[in-house]
């Protein structure tokens, strides 16, 4: 069965049996009907993935790891902030009229910054360094820019990257300050364990490990029957996702180039309520 079905359910079973309930306290979130979204909470949860032994994708629903990649690359790579530039829907509901999520995510991977090497973005200095100094220890991105948080529509919630090589792996620490755990847990997963794997084909190194540092996990009040019957069901083996071999270069990815193909899962859970 998939590693990733295991971290999960034994996530979302600590978060049910032990989580803070926010039930009484002023929150900020809301539903479509402006009733307050509630939820179930777990502080500092850290989940560890092996990118060389599988491949985390979810069993117990299918991830929609092409679309998954598609916004990655448009914070990454195209370091963009319109929704135009994105081929799915995810981020309207922060967009302004003019289809601009504000200074967030991509356009705080594309301010550039003067090094001695010259002048770089945050992603161009990672994989500068991932070439010419592997080993250091100051390899990383930051996305919780203070001076531009009152011009973003919504702050980062997966705002830091840390890299660290290890003989010929790359390893990687995301951190993130808070999350939907049905709605986004398993996208980000599969997400920046694209982008290390994509990292490391250009960087002439191996994948490494994944870990996932998540500051407050959270499970919302509507969304508690959804996850119970969800990690009840059947778990298959993880599937098989490869990087086409001919792509050696990072900004020539494409979401076709990760090729997905064993991948069996349950159906997928329609409908699911999103707080805003």
């Amino acid at each position: 069965m998939s590693r990733a079905d295991e971290i999960f359910a034994a996530m979302c079973r600590d978060i049910i049996d032990k989580g803070f309930s926010s039930e009484g306290q002023l929150i900020r979130a809301k539903w479509e009907d402006g009733t307050p979204a509630h939820t179930l909470k777990r502080f500092g949860v850290v989940n560890r993935y092996d990118l060389n032994k599988e491949f985390p994708a979810l069993t117990l629903r299918p991830t929609a790891i092409k679309s998954a990649v598609d916004e990655l690359l448009w914070i990454w790579q195209k370091k963009s902030n319109r929704i135009q530039e994105l081929n799915s829907r995810i981020w309207d509901a922060w967009a302004d009229d003019d289809g601009c999520i504000g200074k967030a995510y991509g356009y705080q991977l594309s301010i550039k910054h003067k090094y001695p090497e010259g002048e770089m973005d945050q992603v161009d200095r990672v994989l500068y360094d991932l070439r010419h100094n592997p080993y250091s220890r100051r390899i990383m991105t930051n996305l919780y820019n203070f001076e531009d948080l009152h011009e973003m529509a919504l702050y980062p919630c997966a705002y830091s990257m840390t890299f660290n090589v290890t003989e010929n792996r790359l390893n990687a620490i995301l951190n993130q300050r808070s999350q939907d755990v049905l709605v986004a847990n398993n996208w980000n997963v599969v997400q920046y364990s694209v982008l290390v794997m994509m990292l490391a084909r250009v960087s002439g190194l191996c994948p490494g490990e994944l870990v996932h540092v998540i500051a407050d996990a959270h499970i919302y009040d509507r969304h508690i029957p959804m996850v119970e019957e969800m990690i009840e069901r059947p778990r298959y083996p993880a599937p098989k996702v490869e990087l086409d071999p001919d792509i050696k270069n990072f900004y020539d990815f494409r979401p076709e180039h990760v090729i997905v193909s064993d991948y069996q899962a349950n159906p997928q859970i329609k409908n699911i309520p999103v707080a805003v």
